[in-house]
């Protein structure tokens, strides 16, 4: 009976924080459209999860792109299929590679900052001293961050999206030796605007689920620095598997027979 008791108690306490996290989602959500609005610290966070996020996420497509053309050209060689590695790329980095890759990367830079700023707010008692000044921390704190992250991922997604099929195609005609026109027209011979438009959808859910995951373990962080690092880490890790369930339920709304 003890090991079904611990087993209870673990599914209790996952309960718990999902209703924790739920009901933390609503009310930032409600934040986010209802007056007052702080356009300035909105800006500031999209610039820091856009602008500054975009280094790391280029370098990420564009090597992608190349490594997924190499393999792609490896594999297909062995069947004569060799001009399907065009299709291939465009497909697999605007479906799937760029925003998984995007939402990972911004989740390791952005989701630990944001917790680590805010979890230090808490621990140092900066959210109660905005209370105290009648500001509210959901208004404040949270919801710029979370409209940022919906806004900017996306953004950063559709550059992936272009720099990836460039990686492929640097390597597709200078290493593979394909003909630059016949490569470009492969290209956009099979992708549709639903290819783009379901990465784009991704990217927006997962800018969302970053924002939401690093606000929530910063907001609810306990114990001091080490709080605030157990905070960090568990956003992070939240943010990367419920990034990895998202984007197949999302693949299936779209693609699933």
């Amino acid at each position: 009976m003890d090991f079904v008791a611990a087993i209870g108690r673990i599914f209790l306490a996952f309960l718990s924080h999902v209703g924790r996290l739920s009901a933390f989602a609503g009310t930032a959500l409600s934040h986010v459209v209802r007056p007052p609005f702080y356009p300035r610290l909105t800006l500031r966070a999209m610039v820091e999860i856009g602008y500054y996020s975009l280094p790391v996420v280029g370098l990420t497509a564009v090597f992608t792109g190349m490594v997924l053309a190499l393999q792609s050209y490896s594999g297909f060689s062995r069947f004569a299929a060799e001009s399907a590695v065009a299709t291939v790329v465009v497909l697999s980095v605007t479906r799937e590679l760029a925003p998984v890759l995007a939402g990972l990367m911004v989740a390791g830079r952005i989701g630990a900052s944001m917790a680590a700023e805010i979890g230090t707010m808490r621990v140092t008692e900066q959210i109660d001293a905005l209370t105290t000044l009648s500001t509210n921390p959901f208004k404040y704190l949270v919801a710029p961050r979370l409209l940022a992250g919906l806004l900017m991922v996306p953004c950063l997604v559709l550059v992936a999206d272009i720099i990836g099929v460039f990686g492929g195609y640097i390597v597709g005609v200078y290493k593979l030796g394909f003909n630059p026109s016949t490569y470009l027209a492969r290209t956009w011979e099979f992708l549709e605007p639903l290819d783009v438009i379901s990465g784009l959808t991704k990217a927006a859910v997962f800018g969302f689920i970053i924002s939401l995951m690093g606000c929530y373990h910063g907001y609810y962080s306990r114990g001091g620095a080490q709080g605030v690092g157990a905070a960090t880490t568990n956003s992070v890790v939240s943010a990367a598997i419920m990034i990895l369930i998202f984007n197949y339920v999302i693949t299936a709304l779209y693609f699933g027979k």
